[in-house]
């Protein structure tokens, strides 16, 4: 969904949580394979949630999964999701928790195979929404429609997180890759 038009009409307490997502990182593209892992992670902590519950636990998520390093999750031990499960700042899901420590040590596969998870994405483009989900349902744990859509647009991998008419819609499209311009 995109918040272009949704923000102006919020009320003033949740308008800066908001805009400041909408403005600086939905839509961008990201490079840093632990971003990129951090992004899928929240994508999957929102599922059945609003995503301004999500903003406002960035900070704890960040927190509580070591700053979304992969190395570091991918080892996480049993104690680590009891750890988690235990943690009041993050959510609280069995199966999200352990969607975030399974898809960690999949995407250190797929760096040592593609070099990083990026690489992994560039290999994949282009391909249709439904194509992506197909692909994540086989690769990813806890990934359907819904969060690998929101995954990719706000990764600028998909079209959607902004309108042509959004004044950040220009922004994005100047740090995309001439090949991604036209998802």
């Amino acid at each position: 969904m995109s918040y272009c038009n949704a923000i102006e009409n919020m009320a003033e307490d949740k308008k800066a949580l908001h805009k400041a997502y909408h403005d600086k990182l939905y839509g961008f593209p990201i490079h840093d394979d632990n971003e990129l892992f951090c992004r899928l992670v929240l994508e999957i902590n929102q599922a059945g949630l609003s995503w301004e519950t999500i903003l406002k636990k960035e900070t704890t998520f960040r927190s509580a999964y070591h700053n979304f390093d992969i190395e570091k999750v991918a080892a996480y031990t049993e104690g680590d999701r009891e750890r988690l499960l235990a943690d009041p700042g993050i959510i609280r899901n069995r199966l999200k928790v352990n969607a975030a420590i399974e898809n960690a040590k999949t995407i250190l596969q797929l760096q040592n195979e593609y070099g990083s998870f990026e690489k992994w994405l560039e290999h994949h483009h282009p391909k249709s929404k439904e194509e992506w989900v197909k692909l994540f349902k086989k690769v990813f744990k806890f990934t359907g429609g819904e969060i690998v859509n929101e995954f990719l647009m706000s990764i600028g991998y998909l079209q959607g997180a902004h309108s042509p008419g959004c004044k950040i819609y220009q922004d994005v499209i100047k740090t995309k890759p001439m090949w991604l311009q036209t998802s």
